[in-house]
């Protein structure tokens, strides 16, 4: 008997013929011997409405509330599946976040799973029960309903299954796998049998929106292996795993993110710590900066330039232009029409020519590259936002359609 953690996403439960169809894989999985844990999202965009329900009342209200609110699309999932399970003849129960044993910090609206005590699972799963717990939530030292963030159920299932130490965890979404690229825009993308935790972590980090990165980092620190797989097709799925010995592909996919703006500092006096100031004062505001492009010094000044999340931008630029006068900065530009474009791969450490091949493919696609980043596994470039889906495609067709991948 193995023990099996199953997530399910909004768009695998989002009405009753698909949680008909969900109740078919968990009952499936029990059926064969099983102990199953699963994790529910919201159904379909009901976190959305229910932001914009919160809007119609109250433009800014708090995340407290906020929270408290949200919890609410999980707790539907969950009882609807149960129900459904139950009418198919088989001992089900649901919990909430904070009954599964999840506590997290107080930080409403991204709270950290601070750690889970997953006894009452334990004791309904002695019972032969299913067990259907609602994911991207928990519950903070003062009682309160907190959430994970965007993505949190991923988190949740992979917390679950660290725990418990489940023999898989399975997340089934509505794509049949890690692609090269997004399937929805490039036709030719193809489906990865295994990909490694690195470079799954890339990926989610750089705009793949098949896993959290959150749940990915968790899957590593515990060696949970994941399988990516879809709800719909019941197809075999990609296997997130330890990166093995065997040879590697010299690049795994291509990611686009959106989200993302470009601040420049202008004019900064060319002194040593005025970077380590700008930098620190973004870190005491947690802004998270990405790419960063500092120029060479001229006429005794030099340009800092970096990359934010989107809905950072504002609060990003008001900080900036609150502190040039301190620094000595002349002013901050700022353009949100930008877009990031990366490929990720464990293969190109030990390959060179990696950058210029996807160099060159941007130069024939005629895309201008505005900001660089690397490191050993990922090359990242900051390019107009109008050019982010021709430069995938133009850098999907230098490294697969061409050559092929194995």
């Amino acid at each position: 008997m193995a023990l099996i953690v199953q997530k399910f996403g909004g768009s695998s439960v989002k009405d009753a013929e698909h949680l008909r169809n969900v109740a078919d894989i968990v009952t499936g999985t029990y059926k064969n011997g099983n102990d199953v844990v699963v994790v529910v999202s919201a159904q379909g965009d009901t976190t959305d409405d229910l932001i914009d329900k919160a809007k119609e009342i109250n433009r800014n209200p708090s995340k407290r509330e906020m929270d408290q609110l949200l919890t609410a699309g999980e707790q539907i999932s969950a009882s609807l599946l149960a129900m459904t399970i139950e009418d198919l003849g088989y001992p089900v129960v649901s919990l909430l976040g904070w009954q599964a044993g999840f506590s997290t910090s107080t930080a409403y609206g991204s709270a950290r799973i601070k750690r889970v005590n997953p006894e009452r699972i334990k004791a309904e799963l002695s019972k032969r029960n299913i067990v259907v717990v609602t994911g991207f939530q928990g519950v903070n030292k003062y009682d309160d309903m907190t959430t994970l963030g965007r993505g949190g159920s991923d988190t949740s299932a992979v917390a679950i299954a660290a725990s418990m130490h489940a023999d898989l965890c399975q997340i089934y979404t509505d794509v049949d796998g890690v692609y090269t690229a997004d399937p929805r825009k490039i036709p030719a993308a193809r489906k990865l049998d295994v990909i490694s935790y690195d470079e799954m972590l890339e990926l989610a980090t750089l705009g793949a929106q098949v896993l959290n990165n959150r749940s990915v980092e968790m899957a590593k620190k515990y060696h949970i292996e994941l399988e990516v797989l879809s709800s719909l097709t019941r197809a075999k799925g990609t296997i997130v795993k330890e990166a093995t010995n065997v040879e590697k592909m010299l690049i795994s996919g291509v990611a686009k993110d959106e989200n993302v703006a470009r601040i420049s500092v202008i004019g900064v006096p060319d002194k040593p710590g005025l970077a380590f100031r700008i930098f620190s004062k973004l870190a005491q505001k947690n802004v998270n900066v990405d790419i960063i492009l500092q120029s060479i010094g001229r006429n005794g000044t030099k340009d800092i330039s970096f990359t934010v999340e989107k809905d950072k931008m504002d609060a990003t630029i008001e900080l900036m232009q609150s502190y040039v006068e301190t620094i000595g900065a002349s002013s901050v530009v700022f353009d949100d029409d930008v877009a990031k474009v990366s490929i990720v791969g464990a293969g190109m450490e030990s390959h060179p020519g990696v950058a210029s091949d996807m160099f060159e493919a941007l130069f024939e696609a005629n895309v201008n590259i505005q900001m660089i980043s690397t490191s050993e596994i990922k090359i990242s470039v900051l390019i107009k936002k109008e050019d982010a889906n021709k430069a995938v495609a133009a850098i999907h067709a230098k490294f697969f359609e061409q050559i092929g991948v194995s």
